[in-house]
């Protein structure tokens, strides 16, 4: 069986990371791209040596000539609830790049769309497929060696998303400067932010590391530099019923984390009732505090298989088993990650506390789903 792919829309450099996934498995097939900037796909098209015939300026076309299995939406993140709904058909698989929504009623759109037409909507975290984040849910979810987690402090973010590209590839500061004028990353109505762009790894990977359970409220501040539409720097306090945790993103850290560590350090740091588990971005190892080693022991990071590894293996796998998505690709986890980014937005630009949004939607969209 080969599974045919197409991509929408590479605004989203992530795209290029994608494409060479799909090029790299052994039973997916490359059938087609959209864009409608015609120069950014033949530039990722040329980078990726993907043949210029496989580049389709209609979508519609694209779609009934491919029939594909699975769709890879890399746009903005503002356009993510436009284009599943014109994607959506019965059968195919949506795949779309984090964030899953520029707002709470864009990822209602993308839920509802999807099912109607009877389509599969999966949101891609790359954080997940991180070996030393996938080694601390198993140590400190399923295995509970802290105890019950009581708080998820996180800390996300880069130089910037315009300091490199797809493959991680970096590029200079006047290139960064030249592109921030017209970058959806820097617009207010294309959901750009650092809060938009990161939060949701937090919220989500958070909503998994806790197994579902939600804050009751959220307060969060935002730094927006001079001249600037959208802010750089956000720091969100979720409340529990057990407790609080900190969320912060931030563009402008001194160093990328998969380049060299930062600090602060870029990942999560889970605080059980029976000890702590750090976890950051990238690492080959954990450290692990608790009554035996209360100053703290360093463990090995899984070796992970490709399905673990790669979100392209993943779904694949999961179609092929038929088998559900399950953890933050899954639209309940990214549903309830992106109610906590929305809440935290509107606190940041009202100033004020606020309590969870979205208990309405969750109970039209989620109805066996309860607040906990």
């Amino acid at each position: 069986m080969r599974w045919r792919v197409v991509f929408v829309d590479c605004s989203h450099f992530h795209a290029g990371d994608l494409m060479q996934m799909v090029q790299s498995h052994p039973r997916a097939s490359l059938e087609g791209i959209h864009d409608p900037d015609r120069v950014r796909a033949s530039k990722v098209m040329a980078d990726l040596r993907i043949p210029e015939p496989l580049y389709e300026p209609s979508l519609e076309d694209l779609l009934d000539r491919c029939q594909p299995h699975v769709v890879v939406c890399c746009g903005a993140v503002a356009d993510h609830a436009k284009w599943v709904e014109r994607i959506a058909r019965p059968g195919v698989w949506i795949l779309v790049e984090k964030p899953m929504a520029a707002s709470l009623e864009d990822a209602e759109r993308m839920v509802v769309a999807a099912r109607r037409a009877g389509a599969h909507l999966v949101v891609n975290w790359p954080l997940v497929w991180d070996a030393a984040h996938r080694t601390a849910f198993r140590i400190a979810v399923r295995e509970r060696r802290i105890g019950e987690l009581q708080s998820v402090h996180y800390f996300g973010g880069n130089r910037g998303p315009l300091w490199h590209t797809y493959g991680k590839a970096e590029r200079t500061q006047q290139q960064v400067e030249q592109e921030k004028p017209s970058s959806w990353f820097y617009k207010r109505s294309s959901g750009g932010g650092s809060l938009l762009d990161y939060l949701g790894y937090g919220t989500t990977l958070g909503t998994w590391f806790l197994e579902g359970r939600l804050p009751i409220d959220l307060t969060s501040v935002t730094d927006r530099p001079s001249g600037l539409e959208v802010d750089e720097h956000s720091i969100t306090i979720c409340r529990y019923p057990f407790g609080l945790s900190r969320m912060e993103t931030r563009w402008g850290t001194f160093t990328d984390p998969w380049n060299q560590p930062t600090q602060p350090p870029c990942g999560f740091l889970l605080v059980g009732s029976e000890g702590t588990l750090r976890s950051d971005d990238y690492a080959m190892h954990l450290v692990l505090q608790d009554a035996v080693h209360p100053e703290g022991i360093r463990l090995g990071v899984d070796t992970l298989t490709e399905v673990d590894s790669n979100p392209i293996a993943y779904l694949l796998d999961c179609i092929e088993r038929n088998v559900p998505v399950t953890g933050p690709l899954s639209e309940e986890i990214s549903w309830s990650g992106q109610r906590m980014v929305d809440t935290a937005y509107q606190s940041s630009q009202l100033g004020t506390t606020l309590p969870l949004l979205g208990s309405e939607a969750t109970a039209r969209l989620f109805p066996k789903s309860i607040d906990r």
